[in-house]
């Protein structure tokens, strides 16, 4: 089977209801329950997860042993301008690092912290 490279996504957290109010706030998007069948003390609040549309789903996570990282992997979330986006980011008690910039054909991206201290972008074709 063909697929893309990332097929799920684990974002760390320290603070769960922090974290989810910080990216519904942001995304305008309901996260959900999900349950690790591998761990029963696992947190997960999953975005919004179409497994058969382009893209890869994933989820923030509280796990002992595992914590929010400055520096490492950058997670895109694909919008439609992240402008709009990038507007709720400090009022929902997160920073932009790098406001909206052309990243040529491949559209505009977006680079901010979360209220946990992970680095994410946001990325549009507007």
């Amino acid at each position: 089977m063909k697929q893309n490279a990332v097929g799920w996504f684990d974002i760390y957290v320290n603070d769960m209801d922090r974290a989810v109010s910080f990216y519904q706030s942001v995304l305008k998007q309901e996260l959900e329950n999900i349950g690790d069948p591998t761990d029963s003390d696992v947190i997960m609040k999953s975005f919004p997860t179409d497994m058969a549309t382009y893209g890869a789903g994933g989820a923030l996570v509280k796990r002992k042993g595992c914590a929010p990282v400055t520096g490492g992997t950058i997670v895109y979330f694909g919008v439609e301008d992240c402008s709009i986006e990038e507007s709720r980011v400090n009022k929902a008690g997160g920073k932009v690092i790098n406001p909206k910039m052309s990243i040529g054909e491949f559209g505009w991206v977006s680079l901010c912290m979360d209220t946990e201290g992970n680095m994410f972008g946001l990325s549009s074709m507007k």
